[in-house]
Formats: C-alpha cells, structure tokens, sequence
C-alpha cells in the first residue's frame, strides 16, 4: 500500500506548478457590406497566411467602377479645338499681309495713300488679337474639361479599396477555431467571420508563490509535462515569455478556500506545438529544474 500510495503521488511531487494550455484568439472581420458569398473555412482546419478564405458580394461596386470608366472615357471628346477657326484667321492674316507689302510698294512709287496702310494694318492687328484670343478661351475650357478627372480618379481608387476590402484573406497561418457567419448572410464592417489562432505555438499559464518566483527569469527554458494515456506523463520542452509585474489572488477555479487566498504570480510560457497534439483548455504539469 505504502508503495502504491507514493507512486500515484510522485508525479505530483515532483512538479513544480499546474496550469492549462491557452492560446491568443484573433477574430477576422469583415471590411465591407454585402451579402456573404462564401466562407471557405471549417473549424479545427488549417488556413495559410494571404489564403483567400471568403469575398464578399462586390457586384454593386463594380457597376459604379464602370460607371466612373465611361465618364472618363468621354473627356477626350469633350476637350475643344480651334484649330480650323485660327488656321482660317491666319489665312486670312497671311491675304492681308501680302496686301500690305503691295500697298508700301505703291506708297513708295506714290500710287498709294498711307491712309490705306494705316487701315491694312489696323486689320492684321485685329486678326492678331482674335487668333490670341481664340487660343486663351480654348486652353482655358479645355483645362476645366481635364479637371474633371482628378476627381473621377479618385472616387475610382476608393471603389478599388472597397472592391479589395470584400476579399477576405487569412492574417496569418493559424487553425480555425470556431465559424461565426455562413454564406449568403449580410455582413458589415467590423461583423466577425472567424475566430482563428496560431496553435503551432501554444502558451501554457500557470502560478507560482513568491518563493518560486525568485528561481524564474524570462526566457529561461522549462518542463511541460502533459498526460500520456491514463498514467504516463509526455514531456515536452517550454520557455518562458511572460512574468506578472504583481501578484494577485490564486484563481478561483482552486477550489479550496485556503489556497484560494494565497498571493501567486501568473507566468506564461511558449509550447512548440507542431504536431498539433497539444489543445486549448488541455491541463499541464511543470517543472522548473530540468
């Protein structure tokens, strides 16, 4: 019997504090409004970091997206030329100007009157003005014409983002842990999809007394014992990450009153998880002194 009795308790003299093995969840959200399409994810599956998980119906936008296209388009056939009104002036320019040559040409053989030269040129200088003129109004049309597209870009970039939004990607690799929306139901920004978590490191918390704390540091290397069948324990390696910068009262899942008003502080420490056996919720055993 005696033998018996210390082979049971043995384990748990050995060990140094309990705990459970925790993970840090994330929710993915969506960032768009619209009828949910598809939600590709299950729970307890394995999702890739960028892997497309879900998308949100994007139909509406697209219409807008192409109605912005066609409003660009049609600027180039808005813009005004007066190419062939000024070439016409400057035809006409040119016929004057060759009639004033002839005209200083009888002025100097006293055939003609200055008068009629004052009154030719008095013509070039107005068609002068009419081609300048003609020119300012075109430029300045044309450029209200081509400011019209700044805006009509722009509206196009936030109908990209919100098209880009509507598109649900994977944070990062991680197991699925629980499915909150289905396909076909109406979302908006900031309503969760899924709940998900990095399990392929998983953090184990447990509580130590003030006298146990002192032989602790973080980063220092640690025992996790878990249960292997009904007797054995599996040890794996841990380390580690966290150490409460104050004490606080033992949890109240102790269930006796006396070490529930015991001061502990809480550590947590990083678990390779690889093979996946390690579960949220699972109880542990650990061992400072390897």
């Amino acid at each position: 019997m005696a033998l018996f009795f210390f082979a049971c308790t043995a384990p748990e003299e050995n060990s140094d504090a309990y705990g459970n093995f925790e993970a840090n969840p994330v929710l993915v959200s969506a960032e768009a409004k619209g009828k949910l399409l598809f939600l590709n994810a299950t729970e307890g599956q394995s999702i890739q970091a960028g892997q497309l998980i879900g998308l949100i119906d994007t139909t509406a936008l697209h219409l807008q997206k192409a109605l912005i296209n066609a409003q660009i388009g049609t600027l180039p056939q808005k813009l005004k030329s007066a190419l062939s009104e000024i070439e016409v002036l400057k035809r006409q320019k040119a016929n004057l100007e060759r009639e004033k040559e002839r005209i200083e040409r009888l002025l100097a053989d006293q055939a003609a009157t200055p008068q009629q030269l004052d009154n030719i040129s008095g013509e070039i200088e107005v068609l002068e003005e009419k081609i300048a003129s003609l020119s300012i109004q075109t430029q300045i049309a044309n450029r209200a014409i081509l400011a019209e597209k700044q805006p009509l870009l722009a509206q196009r970039d936030i109908i990209n983002d919100q098209i880009r939004r509507a598109y649900v990607y994977s944070p990062f690799t991680a197991t699925v842990l629980a499915k909150l929306a289905e396909a076909t139901e109406m979302v908006h920004p900031g309503m969760p999809l899924l709940r998900i978590a990095d399990l392929d490191t998983i953090r184990v918390q447990f509580y130590v007394s003030g006298i146990q704390l002192q032989d602790l540091k973080l980063g220092q290397k640690i025992e996790v014992l878990v249960d292997e069948g009904t007797e054995e324990l599996r040890a794996v390696p841990g380390r580690i990450s966290r150490i409460a910068e104050q004490a606080e009262f033992t949890p109240k899942t102790i269930q006796t009153k006396e070490d529930r008003v015991h001061l502990v502080y809480a550590i947590e420490a990083k678990v390779p998880n690889a093979d996946g056996r390690l579960k949220i919720g699972m109880p542990a055993e650990v061992k400072f002194t390897l």
